[in-house]
């Protein structure tokens, strides 16, 4: 996403019409939003979002008063803003729903809220959609981010970014994994597991295997496993011991046989 021109009207504290020309401003890509407390940087920063989602941050997107108070009665509010998506050229304009002055009599009316979007093609504008439902989609298609999204990972100067710092581990990967290709790691997890997996099952077969030849030797040998080595017979990792025992169940047997031998 890159911008490159906005103008609001009778919006916020501005009365009139303000227009930023970012491309003067941000040759490089990057530029600097300064002023002091109540110069309307926070304003400038809301218009980006209401134009392109149609609400602003935090509490000043639920209070829901989007127009200017010092603005003219027959001035509608509007915010414009020229931007690259996806490699599309686009303007967009949005009005909130709004009152305004009766044209015949007294009285106020309500006029609803609109969105213009429209794309540069073949060297003029040229209207994609009118539809508020249907630009919105649009343009959230384009950006691949919700408004609370881009407001907590855009819009650093509105402090939501403090809250995605220390949001749960599970939000802050659903987001991340929004904002950033993590495919191949998501691969690299999954084949780690799956080798997990794998390992535990062949140490628990082994396992088994070890359990049945020591049951199997203290049968046939007629000798009882010491108590050191019973875990051996429910599948407990076999040790060094179990060899040591092992070895000596063989020599004791040889012994016997050998003592059998010569009585016979």
């Amino acid at each position: 996403m890159r911008l490159h021109s906005l103008a609001l009207t009778a919006f916020g504290p501005f009365a009139g019409t303000e227009t930023v020309d970012v491309d003067d401003v941000a040759r490089d890509g990057l530029f600097l939003l300064w002023g002091p407390t109540g110069a309307g940087k926070t304003t400038l920063l809301d218009a980006v979002v209401f134009a392109l989602y149609g609400t602003v941050p935090g509490a000043r997107g639920e209070a829901r008063r989007l127009r200017s108070d010092h603005a003219d009665a027959g001035t509608r509010t509007e915010v414009s803003c020229e931007l690259t998506l996806a490699g599309e050229r686009l303007l967009v304009a949005r009005r909130p729903e709004q009152t305004r002055p009766k044209k015949r009599g007294t009285g106020e009316t309500t006029e609803q809220a609109r969105l213009l979007v429209q794309r540069w093609a073949g060297g003029s504008w040229q209207p994609v959609s009118t539809r508020i439902d249907e630009g919105s989609e649009y343009l959230r298609v384009r950006l691949g981010l919700s408004a609370e999204q881009f407001c907590q990972v855009v819009l650093l100067p509105q402090g939501d970014f403090a809250r995605f710092l220390r949001a749960e581990p599970e939000d802050r990967g659903k987001l991340l994994r929004t904002l950033f290709d993590v495919d191949r790691f998501a691969r690299a997890e999954d084949w780690l597991a799956g080798e997990r997996r794998a390992a535990e099952e062949a140490l628990r077969a082994d396992r088994h295997r070890v359990s049945t030849l020591l049951h199997r030797v203290a049968q046939i040998a007629d000798v009882e496993v010491p108590e050191e080595l019973a875990p051996e017979l429910v599948g407990a990792y076999p040790g060094a011991s179990v060899g040591a025992w092992v070895r000596g169940v063989r020599a004791r047997a040889a012994e016997r046989r050998t003592g059998a031998a010569a009585e016979a």
